[in-house]
């Protein structure tokens, strides 16, 4: 190539350029300089970005014959400002090179321009041929693409970039700061998921363009082998969690919810396989489309069962997805690579997100229409419960006049009737009197018939649960037993309570205290039902034949150690003293001092 001033700037892909794969990473410079291997170095038409090898070295070899009495400067550039490693080998003029270090592996200030891409200033000033070697290494596979160029085109040219660049960041950060706003008023979280996701296009498409590294990690140029993983898994995070909430999945699509649920683990797994085994799973970018073709795919199918909001999300993910595949196709070398291919996916994040801020708006606008025909159809409901209210009114009203006069008359009657039930109340509390003083008696009766029973010479369990049949049972007789004559607070000793929501339990109206029928007593925390705990009692304490634990354990069907357990805390209350010495009321309120 010849540096020619009727010409601003040429562009070399790495199919029209010498060059050299060496899969043994052993030659350097001498080896590839020397003559006789110059015949491996030549150009291979039909290599492209997809057949770049990360485990293998490239030397690139680029003639350009001078020109002294051209006018303008000149410099070469590599496009690819993702490439980690690059050696240039610049002749000095002297037969001799230079060596400079390029690649995103080095820290930004080494640069020559404070620019994105890699720049080399060429020398013109005499005449010849200049052989320029570039020895390329990356860990992703790398689009070697070299401009030659003068230094007024380069200067328009990267101005021109960089303002396009503010364009797109500053309507980011508009549409982010717009949907903020809203989210302040409708308090609505799939505004923060929509936020987040256009933050994390911002800062995925800064670490493809080098913009990132240039502004925000300048000294860290680790970072570039992990950031485009980062990032992108961060887009599809936010925009499956967005759509989720957006187009209401789980009630209007299920098995697409599902689908995203899925499509996201798996992500979230390469994520973390690319974060903590190795970098080289953050390259499957081929997968990043999943995600957004079953976005794409589940708004299409709420569109088709008339969902009106996915109307714009069709259009919206129609576009990413487009986007996405042309970068996809141009990565893999399928399609040319051309200033629009490269921008492709910017311009398609662009008209997403504006798209996706109308849907926003559109759902909203259709959530007004629902509510403003909704308050219509109030209002005209309203209306005619009004106008019913009106003539029910003046039924009613001419009804309680007719039911006033038919009051009057009964009212009459039952002042008839009234002085007659005073002199049959009279008659009842008389009879009241003399029943009253029956049922003392009986209830005297039955309490030593009850006695008699349990001080029976010997009761089976079914015997027993004659008396008590049922552990509610056994609860109702305590609660007699113990609240029988008042009530009293253990804590406070007050003898005033409430309900509480719990059965056969006493609140303290002045300490608050909850008092269980089953406190202080031999039953407080035993684990099995309470009619068993009676009949152990009496088995054991009360009859005369008394009954051994497995016996008692074969009866209540109860482990034997829970048996044991039991008696053993009554056992510590009686202490040394026989249990004949105590009766079967006070054995079951037994004061337990650990309570």
């Amino acid at each position: 190539m010849k540096i020619d001033d009727g010409w601003n700037e040429r562009i070399y892909a790495i199919n029209q350029l010498e060059f050299f794969e060496d899969s043994t990473n052993q030659l350097d410079f001498k080896g590839i300089s020397e003559g006789e291997f110059q015949q491996f170095i030549k150009i291979r038409p039909n290599f492209s970005k997809n057949n770049f090898n990360t485990d293998y070295t490239y030397w690139v070899k680029l003639s350009i014959a001078n020109s002294p009495e051209s006018k303008k400067k000149w410099l070469l550039e590599f496009y690819d400002q993702s490439i980690d490693h690059i050696t240039a080998y610049v002749p000095n003029g002297n037969g001799g090179y230079t060596i400079k270090e390029m690649g995103d592996n080095n820290p930004f200030s080494q640069r020559l321009f404070n620019h994105k891409n890699f720049q080399l200033l060429l020398e013109n000033s005499e005449a010849g041929i200049s052989n320029f070697y570039f020895k390329v290494n990356s860990s992703q596979k790398a689009d070697i693409r070299i401009a030659v160029r003068s230094l007024n085109r380069f200067v328009h040219y990267a101005l021109s970039e960089y303002f396009l660049y503010g364009l797109f960041y500053g309507m980011i950060l508009i549409i982010a700061f717009y949907n903020f706003l809203i989210f302040l008023a409708v308090k609505e979280m799939k505004y923060v998921y929509y936020i987040l996701y256009l933050l994390s296009v911002a800062l995925y498409a800064m670490s493809l363009d080098g913009i990132g590294f240039q502004y925000f990690w300048p000294n860290y140029p680790n970072w570039n082998a992990v950031v485009n993983g980062i990032f992108s898994f961060s887009i599809v995070l936010w925009a499956v969690l967005f759509t989720v909430r957006f187009l209401n999945t789980k009630r209007k699509a299920l098995a697409f919810h599902y689908s995203l649920w899925i499509v996201l683990s798996i992500k979230i797994v390469l994520f973390c396989l690319g974060l903590f085994v190795d970098n080289k799973y953050f390259e499957l970018t081929y997968f990043d489309s999943l995600p957004f073709l079953l976005i794409l795919s589940t708004s299409i199918f709420l569109l088709v069962k008339k969902y009106q909001a996915a109307r714009f999300f069709v259009m919206a993910y129609g576009v990413l997805f487009i986007g996405v595949c042309i970068k996809i196709l141009a990565n893999y070398a399928i399609i040319p690579h051309t200033t629009f291919v490269y921008y492709s996916l910017h311009f398609a994040f662009l008209v997403e997100m504006v798209l996706l801020s109308f849907a926003l708006g559109d759902r909203i606008r259709l959530m007004k229409e629902i509510r403003d025909k909704a308050l219509k159809r109030s209002l005209s409901q309203y209306k005619e419960n009004i106008s019913l209210k009106e003539k029910v009114n003046k039924e009613l009203e001419y009804k309680v006049s007719q039911r006033t006069a038919e009051l009057q008359a009964k009212n009459e009657l039952l002042e008839a009737y009234n002085g007659q039930l005073k002199e049959k109340d009279e008659e009842i509390e008389r009879i009241n009197a003399l029943l009253d003083k029956d049922n003392w008696k009986l209830k005297s009766s039955i309490k030593a018939s009850f006695r008699a029973r349990l001080t029976k010479k010997s009761l089976t369990l079914s015997e027993f649960r004659e008396i008590f049949p049922e552990p509610s049972a056994c609860y109702r007789y305590l609660e007699e037993l113990k609240w029988g004559d008042g009530f009293q607070c253990r804590q406070c000793d007050h003898t005033k309570y409430g309900k509480t929501a719990k059965v056969f339990s006493r609140r303290c109206t002045k300490c608050g205290h909850i008092n269980s029928v089953t406190s202080g007593t031999v039953f407080h925390g035993i684990k099995f039902p309470l009619d068993k705990a009676f009949y152990i009692i009496y088995a054991s304490y009360i009859t005369r034949e008394k009954s051994t634990l497995d016996q008692l354990a074969e009866i209540l069907d109860l482990r034997r150690n829970t048996i044991w357990a039991f008696r053993k805390k009554i056992q510590t209350k009686i202490g040394n003293q026989s249990d004949l010495e105590f009766g079967w009321e006070e054995i079951v309120l037994f004061e337990m001092v650990d309570y």
